[in-house]
């Protein structure tokens, strides 16, 4: 994750990486803690309301159209979760679970029976951060005219982070796992090893042919697909020299051969594209226009035994899409498209607009999830 450069109050934040990122929220939320409802936290809340209802109304077909969806407070460097709530908000199959959940009862008699937030001075971290998720849910699609604050789930989200280490099975596995095969040949002796490794999104490199920065009068040339990254993910590579092999029946490290096959698809397929790498000692982004499907996308090809799946099973229909906007040199910002009830939706933090599938198309993918696809007559596929 890049640095941040906000798109309404131009701050610049520093340290933005995924351990950066969870640094400032929490030290962010530990001030609020120990300074609760101070002058300064109002102001900065009174500022960061700026969700109004003209932007809630738009001209659609020459009738005005009330936007249900509710945009998200940036407290500071939280663009990048703010977006990823909002794709996860317009994931079905997902935050149905936390929705339909009971709300979290206070022990307190006198706030019995009453939906309520777990705070900072209540135990239970672990239902505290279900009740804090649920409700988060649950005001992104009541049509408020105010952006909602996540600073609560954030803080829980800190607080609880050390038992996500353990590796339990969660609904989060049961939507989002999927499993891997690592097949890899010794070129030497021929020795054929596998593992399977179980996974929650696929990291995708931008085929090299690919970044080359065009000149205008380049524009004409090949576009990427998705198609391109996937098929380079998961063609057979010949390992470098620095990543030699250890081969038991040679008992020594060799040149050798890498493949994946997928054994099983999830029920939402994350994709993250590699927008950023070293090159240099200078940490540079690809923004290469990566061309995506908006339905139907195949993924029977990549599957280790595609005769065992369904016609429909491997087809996958785009739910959010989340984007990087800026050099990634110091600066960014990142914003998400979803769709919801057939219409598309633009999020930039407290600020949500509609929008179309062709402006959705021309995103500069970052991070894309796609729901499978029920079983029903006619596909479009990739």
């Amino acid at each position: 994750i890049e640095n941040i450069e906000g798109y309404r109050c131009d701050d610049f934040v520093v340290n933005d990486t995924k351990l950066g990122l969870v640094q400032k929220v929490r030290e962010h939320l530990q001030n609020l803690e120990n300074s609760a409802f101070t002058a300064d936290r109002h102001r900065k809340r009174k500022l960061l309301e700026n969700s109004t209802l003209n932007s809630k109304l738009l001209k659609v077909n020459g009738s005005t159209t009330a936007i249900c969806a509710t945009g998200l407070r940036n407290l500071g460097n939280t663009c990048f979760m703010n977006a990823i709530l909002q794709s996860l908000s317009n994931i079905e199959q997902f935050c149905c679970y936390f929705k339909e959940l009971p709300a979290v009862e206070l022990r307190n008699g006198k706030t019995a029976g009453r939906r309520t937030y777990h705070t900072r001075s209540q135990g239970d971290n672990n239902v505290s951060l279900v009740e804090e998720f649920r409700k988060t849910l649950c005001a992104l699609w009541q049509g408020s005219q105010t952006a909602f604050s996540p600073e609560s789930l954030f803080y829980v989200v800190w607080k609880i982070m050390p038992n996500f280490r353990n590796g339990a099975s969660t609904v989060v596995t049961a939507i989002f796992g999927g499993i891997l095969q690592n097949e890899v040949n010794c070129l030497i002796c021929g020795t054929e090893s596998r593992k399977f490794d179980p996974f929650l999104d696929l990291s995708l490199d931008i085929p090299s042919q690919f970044r080359s920065k065009r000149s205008k009068n380049q524009e004409n040339g090949p576009v990427c697909s998705l198609r391109d990254c996937l098929r380079s993910f998961t063609d057979l590579e010949e390992l470098d020299e620095t990543e030699l092999y250890m081969c038991h029946k040679c008992k020594k490290k060799q040149k050798s051969t890498k493949k994946f096959w997928i054994q099983k698809l999830p029920k939402v397929l994350c994709l993250h594209l590699k927008r950023f790498h070293w090159t240099a000692y200078l940490r540079n982004k690809v923004d290469t226009y990566v061309e995506f499907p908006l339905r139907g996308l195949d993924m029977k090809c990549y599957l280790l035994e595609p005769e065992n799946s369904g016609p429909e099973s491997c087809l996958y229909d785009l739910a959010a899409v989340v984007v990087h906007h800026g050099s990634g040199v110091g600066s960014g910002h990142y914003t998400a498209y979803a769709t919801h009830e057939g219409r598309w939706f633009h999020f930039n933090d407290s600020t949500v607009t509609l929008t179309d599938e062709e402006t959705v198309v021309k995103a500069k993918a970052y991070i894309l999830f796609y729901v499978e696809r029920q079983a029903k007559a006619g596909s479009d596929k990739l």
